[in-house]
């Protein structure tokens, strides 16, 4: 910024608004003077009338100017707001010139001139600062715009999309020049200096103009308008980011920080699923609710849910003290806010700990119980597998027999796709713990069991979306385990939605799962990620662009596709996006000798029993990976460990051939 615009901008800010009063003064002068010559045709010979009216209008037009705080505005900044506030500073001073002037009087003044004088005082007002804002306020957003990081166009010309042009406008770092919007009669006007396009030239305005990135500025979009507006975007080389929506809105006016990346539903392009309200409260309400796993994503996600259902009691039962701490803390600031009279109980406590836990029921008694506490990280269990069976099936069972002993009226198994046909420990274990409630629920007894299973949850720890953000902003490679892996994907609310409406839906013994619509494949979903951060995929066909994608390999025990039904004929429900399987499961008898043995296995550390044991328990269990010493990791020192008992020791019979046999500690 250079010459008399700098100088004016590096003055301190009592001098600038001295000046201001001092052109402002200057411009009542001139008012009164062309109000004269307007009615007269001439100067009065005399000066006193011309000096009483100057006087008059001096006094009563700065009073109001200061008491609506007009010299409090940053003139390059102004906009129709500091507009607006002229327009009333104005109307308030006339209100004393038309009763003197006008309707009492005053020697050699002409009546009408308290008519014309504010007429033209907010002319000369209004033009005084929107040649400032011009003068001071462009030259500075266009040396500021030279230097941008983004060139942006904000989709959506109404008040969302206006109040973040005026955010931005502050020295964000951003250069907003152009708005795009779907309305055609919008399209060549402009909105505050800035034209408005069809979304169709984009192209032209990337090239002519150097967009870079596009804001999605549509509060009151529908799911569906979102996505197929993102597609249509999707081609281009820009980055892309939108506002939230209306409810989050609501409290203000639009910041910068309200700006976000896209949200992942977004980019899958699935419509949220949403819930049956009637579903969701009637094992809740005014009940004794227990969530095992509380701090973990789902956990915490169905506490918050369970909570703004009014249970009497919520019982937060997690391993971890720090994530037990953070959602505690959470749900204590909402219980203040909402006013809301349900007690929170933060226990820490093991669901592997049969002693812990039964005296958590014998002094709560639940009535409710969410089972979500588990392993679930396959490579990580897969290294681990001790941990993860002892966690997954053993910490079940305890809490499912506890809920039975103490009268529990419903426990609901948080499950996963993976224990469908399992080619992990993970998904194994989840399904040896689905077949531990069904044979409960066989036996009978007053409480209800029952399983939801879902696919990969969006935003929970170790998702795939997380991941591959931080890469791209790394500049990549982004890292995918094969071109053909295909997930199923739902939000963390809809998981936790899903789950508390199966404890309203479940008989006995049900698996419940969720239309989830068609799998998407990961390479897909990089790509996108990718191209709507702005860059461009680098490849054979495109040696020049900007992220690369790496197919690594599967993980051990990883598969390439998911699902979520055992069988072929699932039931529909209530919930028309919920399914019911009704699947076979091993008789309680039965179960019963092979978990035992299971038990005796982990505890010699014999984990090639346990394998076998989970393939004997669990028909459809086909590992596709190598037994992984834990003391072998990446960069460890590693040692081989030798088994303390064999299979012929424990009452079996088999080849020990086929896994390596490590000692789990």
């Amino acid at each position: 910024m250079f010459g008399l615009e700098r100088r004016l901008l590096e003055l301190p800010r009592f001098a600038k608004r001295a000046l201001v009063i001092f052109v402002d003064a200057l411009l009542c002068a001139g008012s009164v003077v062309l109000a004269f010559y307007l009615r007269l045709g001439e100067l009065p010979d005399d000066v006193w009338p011309l000096t009483f009216t100057f006087m008059l209008a001096l006094c009563t037009s700065l009073s109001a100017f200061v008491a609506l705080g007009l010299y409090r505005a940053i003139f390059r900044y102004s906009g129709w707001l500091a507009m607006s506030t002229v327009l009333r500073a104005v109307l308030l001073c006339s209100v004393p010139m038309i009763a003197i002037v006008s309707m009492v009087g005053l020697p050699g003044v002409p009546r009408t001139i308290g008519i014309i004088q504010p007429i033209l005082l907010l002319l000369l007002i209004g033009a005084s600062r929107a040649i400032a804002t011009r003068w001071l306020g462009e030259p500075y957003r266009r040396r500021l715009g030279s230097h941008a990081k983004a060139i942006v166009a904000i989709y959506g010309a109404g008040n969302a999309g206006r109040q973040l042009a005026s955010a931005l406008a502050s020295g964000s770092g951003m250069r907003v020049v152009a708005y795009l919007d779907d309305n055609p009669a919008l399209w060549g006007q402009t909105l505050n200096a800035i034209p408005i396009f069809d979304p169709s030239e984009l192209p032209q305005l990337i090239e002519r103009r150097g967009v870079t990135d596009v804001l999605l500025a549509l509060p009151s979009c529908t799911r569906a308008q979102r996505s197929e507006i993102i597609t249509r975007l999707r081609p281009h080389t820009i980055h892309v980011r939108t506002l939230p929506d209306l409810v989050d809105l609501a409290r203000g006016r639009v910041s910068l920080s309200d700006v976000k990346e896209l949200d992942i539903d977004d980019l899958l392009g699935r419509k949220a699923v949403g819930p049956d309200r009637d579903l969701l409260g009637e094992t809740i309400t005014g009940r004794v609710v227990m969530v095992t796993g509380a701090g973990g994503s789902i956990g915490g996600e169905l506490c918050r849910q369970i909570l703004a259902l009014e249970p009497a009691r919520l019982i937060l039962v997690e391993v971890s003290e720090f994530a037990l701490y953070m959602i505690h803390q959470e749900l204590v600031q909402f219980v203040r806010r909402k006013g809301s009279a349900a007690e929170i109980v933060p226990l820490l406590a093991s669901v592997r700990d049969e002693r812990r836990m039964d005296e958590i029921f014998r002094r709560l008694h639940p009535d409710t119980i969410y089972h979500a506490a588990a392993y679930k990280h396959v490579p990580l269990v897969e290294h681990n597998i001790g941990e993860g069976i002892r966690n997954n099936v053993f910490g079940t069972q305890v809490v499912a027999q506890l809920a039975r002993r103490y009268g529990a009226a419903r426990f609901i198994l948080v499950s996963t796709d993976k224990a469908v046909r399992p080619t992990n420990v993970m998904g194994a274990s989840k399904r040896l713990a689905e077949l531990v409630l069904q044979a409960l629920a066989h036996e009978g007894g007053a409480t209800c069991f029952a399983m939801v299973r879902f696919g990969n949850v969006l935003g929970s720890s170790g998702s795939v979306v997380p991941l591959f953000r931080r890469q791209i902003e790394a500049g990549g490679p982004v890292t995918v385990t094969h071109p053909d892996v295909t997930r199923y994907f739902m939000t963390i609310p809809e998981a936790a939605q899903l789950v508390i409406q199966a404890a309203t839906l479940a008989g006995g013994g049900e698996v419940f799962v969720l239309d989830m619509g068609e799998p998407v494949r990961i390479i897909d979903l990089a790509k996108n990620m990718i191209e709507l951060s702005g860059l461009s995929v680098r490849g054979d066909d495109h040696p020049d662009g900007d992220i690369a994608i790496e197919v690594v390999g599967l993980r051990p025990g990883e598969k390439l596709f998911e699902e979520l039904l055992i069988g072929n004929s699932p039931e529909s429900t209530q919930h028309p996006r919920i399914l019911k399987a009704n699947e076979i499961f091993v008789p309680a008898a039965h179960l019963r000798a092979g978990i035992e043995r299971l038990l005796q296995a982990l505890d010699v550390g014999d984990m090639e029993i346990v394998r076998e044991i989970l393939a004997e328990q669990v028909s459809d269990y086909t590992p596709n990976s190598e037994m992984v010493d834990p003391m072998h990791w990446p960069n460890g020192e590693g040692r081989h460990l030798a088994p303390y008992e064999s299979s012929a020791q424990l009452g079996m019979s088999g080849d020990r051939s086929t896994f390596p046999v490590f000692v789990n500690r």
